[in-house]
């Protein structure tokens, strides 16, 4: 595998209620934080891949949470009061959406596809 200058990616959520779902970030998915004062907190993801889709226009971004149990994970998150979608099968794998406190969807899959090993 190739060097790259990249060691990372900060992702951006917005939300008519950043507090409610700060909190749901770190009280039911449980991501390690680091408060960055005033109850901002910044949150570590575990490890990452980006893929670049066809669209009729550009700034088209999504974000998608892989687990290796979507079933697991709904029943965790169902027991904890978050409204999850019905588990969709598609080719490339099983997927949900988590409502968050402020109302948005975040999107969560199990992949069906290889996956790139953690190096």
């Amino acid at each position: 595998m190739g060097t790259t200058m990249i060691t990372g990616a900060h992702t951006i959520i917005y939300s008519t209620d950043p507090v409610a779902d700060r909190g749901f970030f770190r009280d039911v998915l449980d991501l390690p934080n680091i408060d960055l004062g005033g109850g901002w907190l910044l949150f570590a993801l575990p490890p990452s891949e980006v893929a670049v889709h066809p669209s009729e226009k550009n700034d088209v971004h999504e974000l998608y949470f892989i687990c290796e149990d979507v079933d697991a994970l709904v029943e965790h998150l169902s027991n904890a009061g978050v409204d999850c979608s019905p588990v969709e099968e598609q080719g490339w794998g099983r997927l949900t959406a988590v409502t968050l406190p402020g109302g948005g969807q975040l999107g969560i899959y199990q992949p069906l596809h290889e996956v790139i090993a953690d190096t």
